[in-house]
């Protein structure tokens, strides 16, 4: 068979490009019938009954009546973004995969970011695992790697996963609470599955609380294989970084954010897009020989543990970049489907029990959800290589076959479509062999370790933060016995944690610890490993009021975007305000519509009339006190350090000139010290939080 042209970024462009419908000057019915009329149905006379025979109505009423198709049980609340995968050096060692051979070649991909529990009207900001998806759209085939955010799972058995999703949704009898674990029968569930510890570490950690999309890790969680061409086998963990580094919410922030903005993060991923600010990820791999597929003391075949880099390092293999964004959310986004079974060969599977049963279940749920076992027709997932098969009818055929055969093997249609012994797929040839059982592996027996390992990997704020988050996900368990469950389970973990969260929520503190800290940790998994200093892509609150010194607010705003970052000016209406020099500048966001939280620091202009009005101004003593509190950069010119003392942060020097303050608050009343005003803020927002402000709890906000 002959294959097309390596495939470049346009390619997925272009086959996409095959199925868009120009819009027309004149509205047709779906037959192409022009329309005259479609604010009022025909009727007898202007006040009489309505005609059956008004098609058009028909037409545009039922088709209202079936847009919406079963959102997805899990992942339902998503985004995504098109873009391109591009290999840094030919894998040919590893794996035979055609796009991980050629470093010239731009392999398109489609990626989809999601929250987990909640429905598709939920918010984008809750305490919640993300999904992180990508459809490698090859010239062999598609290839989705279908992951998360978090390296391990809460299930060892997919047969469990029913059970682990019901307990994560709303609850059956009163459909409360949405797109939340703090509930009864969430922690009643895990109390009860040891297995779980180690994911729930995770969930209680600030990796739920991503503060973008492009500020994430993705995980492939399971164990695969890499096969070459010489059929040589290698085990296989897949890792997602992204090069603006790994960043967070504070829960205070996350939580905020769900009503001022429950599309943040949905939002940042669109305008960085349309700004030219690239989400980028490096891809990375753990090469594990399949001789030393036992040497661990875990099993590489359990989904609740992870192999630690220091053991096996993280190679990066190549880099994705998202550069367009859908034309049509529910096209695309929304009926992409992606499949852990969809694989090309160089890839293939190991015998994960949680893989084997995804490999079942995400095909059966795209029959469900999209319709028909026709989805592949679908522009979104159609593969820009040829396909050919004798599958015909079904819904959503979209395919005018010609052949008279619809069967293998034949004559009448010259053989074809033929298996090829030499491009085909072939499984790897493992040899198994053993009884037909209900059981467990022995070595899939220890639940704890890795939850100490990445207990004593965090720094102290987000130990802090993690213990913070169990005082609020078990606070909301009314029952006494669950949380004394969930406290002995911690118990396990570590002492001192268990201790914490015991005093936070009415439970009795353990006298001794039922497993002893083993004292190993892993840097790898504190997000501080990852914590790029970078302001590119952040977004600045410039507060300001008529009478503002246009000067500083120019000189802020150049030095931001020369960072790669934005300044907004934020104000009491919308529309414009005249700065004391008479010039007109616009106002982006008002205090009512906006907030500290959806900002990565805060700039306060001088100009005697601007900082006379915002002092004033309630909202911006809060916008301050919020900003500080959630530990971000501050910044004040001129007559703005009054405002700054006019607020209720304490604890930092607000004098003529203190540019290098370790809170991260810059303050200059000069107009000669805005320059380098203007060099320390962005350098402080590059930053991202400065978690040594101990007294940020004092601040009311």
């Amino acid at each position: 068979m002959t294959k097309k042209s390596p495939p470049n970024k346009t390619a997925k462009t272009e086959c996409l490009e095959q199925f868009k419908v120009d819009a027309g000057e004149q509205l047709t019915t779906n037959q192409g019938v022009v329309v005259d009329n479609t604010d009022n149905s025909l009727k007898v006379g202007n006040r009489g009954p309505s005609l059956r025979e008004d098609f058009h109505f028909q037409e545009k009423l039922s088709h209202f009546d079936r847009e919406r198709i079963p959102e997805r049980v899990v992942h339902a609340r998503g985004a995504g973004a098109h873009g391109y995968f591009q290999v840094y050096e030919p894998l040919t060692e590893y794996s035979k995969a055609e796009f991980l051979q050629n470093p010239s070649i731009q392999t398109p991909v489609f990626a989809r970011f999601s929250t987990v529990a909640g429905s598709r009207g939920s918010g984008d900001s809750v305490r919640d695992v993300r999904g992180f998806a990508v459809k490698f759209y090859t010239q062999e085939g598609n290839y989705d790697l279908v992951g998360n955010n978090i390296p391990v799972f809460f299930i060892q058995d997919a047969i469990k996963f029913p059970d682990i999703v019901h307990s994560i949704k709303p609850e059956p009898d009163n459909e409360i609470p949405q797109a939340s674990t703090a509930h009864p029968s969430f922690w009643d569930f895990i109390s009860l599955v040891p297995e779980s510890t180690h994911m729930i570490m995770w969930l209680l950690s600030d990796r739920t609380l991503p503060r973008s999309f492009s500020r994430m890790q993705g995980f492939g969680v399971h164990t695969y294989r890499l096969v070459n061409a010489e059929g040589k086998s290698r085990f296989v963990k897949f890792h997602w970084k992204p090069l603006l580094g790994v960043h967070s919410l504070v829960f205070d922030e996350a939580q905020k954010l769900a009503g001022k903005d429950p599309d943040f993060q949905r939002r940042d991923l669109w305008e960085s897009i349309e700004k030219g600010n690239y989400p980028e990820f490096e891809l990375g791999i753990q090469i594990i020989e399949e001789e030393d597929e036992h040497k661990f003391d875990f099993d590489i075949l359990d989904s609740t543990k992870l192999i630690p880099e220091e053991l096996v390092p993280v190679r990066a293999i190549g880099k994705m970049v998202l550069n367009r964004n859908p034309d049509n959310f529910f096209a695309e986004t929304e009926q992409v489907a992606f499949q852990p079974s969809n694989v090309v060969p160089g890839i293939d599977f190991s015998d994960d029990p949680l893989l084997q049963g995804r490999l079942f279940s995400y095909h059966d749920t795209q029959l469900h959800r999209l319709g028909s076992p026709n989805f592949a027709h679908l522009p979104i997932n159609r593969p820009i290589c040829p396909f050919h098969n004798n599958q015909q009818d079904g819904r959503m055929q979209m395919e005018v076959k010609t052949s008279r055969v619809n069967y293998s093997p034949n004559a009448l249609g010259g053989g074809q479509p033929a298996p090829s012994e030499i491009e085909g797929y072939v499984h790897y040839p493992e040899r198994v062999e053993g009884h037909k059982i209900r059981e467990r592996s022995q070595s899939f027996g220890e639940h704890f370790s890795q939850a100490t390992l990445f207990w004593n990997s965090l720094s102290a704020v987000e130990k802090k933060h993690l213990v913070e988050a169990a005082y609020f996900e078990l606070g909301k368990v009314e029952d006494q016995a669950v949380r004394e469950k969930m406290v002995d389970r911690l118990n396990h973990v570590d002492q001192g944690l268990a201790k914490q969260v015991a005093m936070g929520i009415g439970v009795a503190a353990p006298a001794q610890p039922i497993t002893q800290n083993h004292g190993q940790s892993s840097p790898a998994l504190s997000q501080n490993a990852f914590a790029v200093k970078t302001a590119k892509g952040r977004k600045v609150a410039i507060l300001a009021a008529e009478g503002v010194e246009a000067e500083q607010v120019t000189a802020i705003k150049q030095a931001l975007a020369e960072a790669g970052a934005e300044g907004l000016i934020v104000s009491t209406f919308l529309g414009t305000i005249k700065s004391a020099t008479g010039e007109t500048l616009k106002v982006d966001q008002t205090f009512l519509t906006s907030a500290s939280v959806m900002f990565d620091g805060v700039y306060v202009a001088g100009g005697t009339q601007s900082i006379a009005t915002l002092k004033e101004n309630g909202d911006a003593i809060h916008f301050i006190n919020e900003a500080f509190r959630h530990c971000k950069a501050i910044a004040a010119t001129g007559e703005g350090v009054e405002l700054l003392k006019k607020s209720s942060i304490t604890g930092v020097t607000l004098s003529e000139r203190s540019l290098q303050d370790d809170q991260g608050v810059i303050s200059a009343k000069t107009p000669s010290s805005l320059s380098a005003v203007a060099d320390s803020f962005v350098e402080a927002i590059a930053q991202h939080r400065f978690w040594n402000r101990t007294i940020q709890q004092k601040v009311p906000a």
